[in-house]
């Protein structure tokens, strides 16, 4: 910011869920990119991204969706699931809504980074290099912690 400060780093996503006959499930992004490309437990995550004070926490949601997914956000009564806040400092709020997809239709966004590092090349990643189906159980180990959360707030509502 202008007078130095620094600005919290502020996310939001929409957790889709459907109900089946052993309970729901919700739909996750395993993160796509070199960091991620050997790691499953606690590499997984909501849909989101950050945004700024020029959009608000909902549309940055169902932009972040169409953007990570390459589909468009459900319609559907949102469930808030409120907030949390991940490790390092940054400010997720999520929404659940109930829908169905098939992963297969899935065309994941892409972000640039140099890689290796110190390589000079800039080679192009998937946002999400997989979307997957979890029953809530298998989804608490598969997402990042701090995500966690959201999942038991579900479980409460539905």
């Amino acid at each position: 910011m202008a007078d130095g400060t620094k600005r919290t780093k502020q996310s939001a996503g929409l957790l889709l869920f459907r109900r089946t006959p052993a309970g729901p499930e919700v739909l996750l992004g395993h993160m796509g990119g070199p960091f991620w490309a050997r790691k499953d437990a606690g590499a997984w995550s909501v849909p989101k991204g950050e945004y700024g004070d020029d959009e608000t926490p909902w549309d940055a949601a169902r932009r972040e969706f169409r953007e990570e997914l390459g589909l468009p956000a459900p319609d559907g009564t949102p469930l808030p699931l409120g907030d949390t806040v991940q490790s390092g400092g940054k400010h997720v709020t999520v929404w659940a809504v109930e829908a169905d997809l098939d992963p297969a239709d899935v065309v994941p966004g892409t972000f640039t980074m140099e890689w290796p590092r110190g390589s000079g090349k800039d080679v192009e990643f998937p946002e999400l290099d997989r979307v997957a189906w979890f029953g809530l159980d298998a989804a608490r180990t598969a997402v990042v912690k701090a995500q966690t959360v959201f999942l038991d707030r579900l479980a409460e509502q539905v």
